[in-house]
């Protein structure tokens, strides 16, 4: 089959070029995310009365946010290119913020909910990037291209969480609306480095019909096995992490605390994200994917071990580079699955299930946690984390045979 590689316009000059633009325009965008993550479950903890279980809502809607962008963004870069769609992103995050900051200013939880839909929606942009570093990239640099694209995630890890710590009282004594102000000057940033993004030539195609249907591409079973190990990653990843900062609270450690917690979880996400491509080159994707399975139920069992300090952080380590390694490896695997004419829409197929699913793991993890406790959290990974890798295996003795 012709897959992404097997185009005329190969140009790593091009792919690594935009990788770095990319990344860096993933380290102020991705500081997006982790406001949000820090600072918005906190915030409406202070916003809501009597009853917490609807804590980690604002965090759920931002994950929905991610979702509904997902389709939008593809189709607008297939219209109108990739750098406008970018920017247009940008915008997006830029409002995002300084919804949030008023909603605090208010005291109106439902428009806190607004503004973490926005900044998903910006997010949901952001999420492209790995695949625009892709577009132009060689078969030996497309899981790099990816991986320098996520590197920019670890500037967003510390960024993100020091933009929380130093200025949520900002605007005393309306805690966490200097923090959300914050997220709109770097999403000014992020469109600003968007503008040295090169678009890379339209493909030529051999079809006017974007390629085969897109039922044929996702029936294969390598689509299937990549999807669902993207969704797992993601989802066990969105799951255990939304709960984290109220659960440390909840253990009595400081809101800056669970803060820090998420900036090392933040960096443990996107560091690996150094090597994971030349790991994937080496050892296969199949191999990454499942080590990056086998981390997400470590970190439940770090997590079941206790309730200080350390057993958070370590467990948010884990989490974070068990999540790259599977996301990561999906992705690349996602790539071999399509040609070059259907990738957008394949791309939004891929992203709508992944971040749809962890919508819905984003919004049951509050609840979870409120009527059951993080214990429970934990324990519900290990079924999903055994059915993945049970996917690979199969996937793996599948392409055996057929050999």
């Amino acid at each position: 089959m012709t897959t992404l590689a097997d185009h005329t316009h190969i140009d790593d000059g091009l792919a690594r070029h935009n990788a770095r633009v990319l990344a860096t325009a993933q380290a102020f965008g991705g500081a997006n995310s982790t406001i949000v993550i820090a600072a918005s479950s906190l915030a409406a903890h202070y916003l809501l009365g009597s009853d917490k279980s609807l804590a980690t809502v604002p965090v759920t809607t931002f994950v929905f946010g991610v979702a509904l962008a997902t389709i939008p963004v593809q189709l607008l870069s297939r219209r109108i290119g990739r750098k406008p769609t970018f920017l247009i992103g940008a915008l997006f995050g830029i409002c995002a913020g300084l919804i949030s900051a008023r909603a605090v200013f208010v005291g109106s939880f439902e428009l806190l909910c607004l503004g973490t839909a926005f900044s998903g929606v910006y997010n949901g942009f952001a999420q492209a990037y790995r695949f625009a570093a892709a577009d132009s990239a060689s078969d030996a640099f497309r899981p790099k291209a990816i991986s320098w694209v996520l590197v920019g995630g670890v500037v967003a890890a510390v960024l993100g969480p020091q933009v929380v710590i130093y200025t949520r009282d900002l605007f005393a004594p309306i805690a966490f609306a200097g923090a959300f102000v914050g997220q709109s000057v770097i999403g000014a940033v992020a469109l600003l480095i968007l503008t040295f993004f090169r678009e890379p030539p339209r493909p030529v195609t051999t079809s006017k019909t974007g390629g085969r249907p897109l039922i044929q591409i996702v029936s294969q079973s390598r689509f299937i096995v990549a999807v669902l190990c993207g969704i797992t990653s993601y989802a066990l990843m969105s799951f255990v992490m939304t709960a984290a900062p109220l659960a440390m609270v909840a253990c009595n450690h400081s809101a800056d605390v669970a803060a820090l917690g998420i900036q090392w979880h933040v960096i443990a996400m996107f560091g690996p994200s150094f090597f994971t491509g030349s790991l994937i080159n080496r050892f296969g994707v199949e191999r990454v994917i499942g080590l990056g399975l086998v981390l997400l139920a470590g970190c439940s069992i770090v997590a079941l071990s206790g309730v200080d300090v350390a057993h958070f952080w370590i467990a948010l380590v884990l989490l974070g580079v068990g999540w790259n390694f599977g996301f990561v490896g999906a992705t690349t695997m996602v790539t071999a699955t399509y040609r070059l004419d259907e990738r957008n829409k394949v791309q939004a197929a891929n992203d709508f299930l992944v971040f749809g699913f962890q919508a819905v793991a984003s919004f049951t993890s509050g609840a979870m946690l409120a009527r059951f406790g993080w214990d429970t959290i934990n324990w519900s990974v290990f079924p999903f984390v055994v059915v993945a890798l049970a996917t690979l295996i199969w996937l793996h003795f599948a392409r055996s045979d057929a050999a």
